[in-house]
């Protein structure tokens, strides 16, 4: 992920960041990537505003509590923080979900794709994402 979007928008970079979120668990997430400007989070420390965050990326793991945060808690809790994309890597299905256009609440745009599939990430991030790499990181 983090080659792909260097690649397509150099003035980004995938972080490995805690974001301070609304709601939640204590108002605080840990994504396995914020996609935001390279210096989005220069002197933030171990929980930076989500301001700056295009996007979020989840991979989910074998852990079914994790899992369930990831398709149901996370979703809910980064549209109402107006994260514009969340993207969740969905190993057990082989597939991608692009969640966009956060209203506050909910995000009102969900596209679901198998891997292989190519998938256009919507604005702000704007990235052309093949999935077919990831059909060798499953199961």
């Amino acid at each position: 992920m983090t080659r792909i979007c260097l690649r397509e928008r150099p003035e980004l970079w995938l972080h490995d960041q805690g974001l301070k979120i609304q709601n939640g668990r204590s108002g605080r997430a840990c994504p396995d990537g914020a996609l935001a400007p390279s210096e989005a989070f220069v002197g933030q420390g171990e929980w930076a505003n989500a301001d700056g965050v295009l996007m979020v990326v989840e991979v989910t793991a074998s852990a079914s509590d994790a899992d369930r945060r990831k398709r149901v808690e996370k979703p809910r809790t980064y549209a109402e923080t107006g994260i514009p994309v969340y993207l969740l890597i969905d190993r057990d299905s082989a597939e991608v979900t692009v969640y966009s256009e956060p209203d506050g609440v909910r995000y009102e745009t969900v596209q679901i794709l198998p891997f292989g599939k190519t998938v256009r990430l919507p604005e702000p991030v704007g990235i052309a994402l093949d999935t077919e790499p990831l059909k060798n990181w499953v199961r």
